[in-house]
């Protein structure tokens, strides 16, 4: 793997690490600003995603993009990528398999962009970036400190979209986020 986020890109839309790779449409590998002090990863690439090759958009997009406007974030100051780059059939959680065979494009990511701060979106990103037993309605918008990165999870917009109840508990969590920004990444705003 190299160490420039364009060359990393093009290198990962050939990947044939799995199954996924038979039916996608497009790698969906990550946007927003490469030099971001905050990464926000979130699960898989939906159908819409696969469609156009850029992470949230559609529904959750639009709801993610107005839980960061509600802290004077937006896609300009951040960086956006998945665990997995390909979308599963049927908008299915991607299998463990596929996250093992994708996870290293993303460590890669990280590595180039080195964020001070990654905001996982959902479980499964949390399972697989924070802890193993993460549970999501009991442990989001915790804050845990790995590798010089403070890392939190909170609630997928797609499932905050199907349970609008779990809305206060995220928007809790971005103010909590808000608060972390402020206090170390002095480029953001």
């Amino acid at each position: 793997m190299n160490n420039n986020l364009d060359e990393l890109e093009t290198d990962c839309k050939t990947c044939h690490n799995c199954g996924l790779a038979d039916t996608r449409t497009n790698v969906v590998f990550g946007v927003g600003n490469k030099n971001a002090e905050i990464m926000f990863i979130g699960e898989a690439p939906g159908q819409n995603e696969d469609i156009k090759g850029e992470p949230f958009i559609g529904r959750s997009g639009m709801l993610l993009d107005n839980m960061l406007s509600a802290i004077n974030l937006n896609r300009d100051k951040i960086y956006i990528s998945n665990i997995v780059k390909c979308h599963p059939p049927k908008n299915r959680n991607p299998y463990l398999k596929e996250q093992n065979a994708c996870i290293e494009w993303l460590n890669y990511q990280i590595k180039i962009i080195n964020p001070k701060i990654i905001v996982c979106l959902g479980r499964i990103a949390a399972i697989k970036i924070i802890k193993p037993d993460f549970k999501i309605t009991k442990d989001h918008g915790q804050w845990f400190e790995i590798n010089g990165v403070f890392i939190t999870a909170t609630f997928h917009p797609a499932s905050l979209l199907r349970n609008p109840s779990q809305k206060p508990d995220a928007i809790n969590d971005y103010l909590i986020l808000n608060e972390k920004v402020k206090k170390l990444c002095k480029n953001t705003y």
